[in-house]
């Protein structure tokens, strides 16, 4: 189990981004939240086993018609042990 910070820029906002994020996470069982930046981006924190996390970015990064993300990055952060879904901030 590991638990990522992550920020996503590109066509990120109004879009419908932090929705296909949030179906995606609970299709894959995963928690966490995503949540709109001031200055364009999305920042998120996703937690589960780290072949699915892979998985769910690989998806967040193909998008969708609308959706295009041009940059992200992740780093590693601690673990919320009783955090039982995925939800937008």
């Amino acid at each position: 189990m590991v638990r990522y910070y992550i920020v996503f820029e590109g066509r990120v906002q109004g879009v419908g981004f932090r929705y296909f994020c949030q179906m995606n996470a609970s299709t894959l069982n995963l928690t966490g939240w995503v949540h709109n930046m001031s200055n364009g981006m999305v920042d998120m924190e996703v937690q589960g086993d780290e072949n699915t996390i892979q998985k769910f970015i690989s998806i967040i990064n193909q998008g969708n018609y609308f959706i295009k993300v041009t940059s992200i990055s992740r780093k590693k952060i601690n673990l919320i042990l009783d955090e039982k879904k995925f939800r937008i901030k």
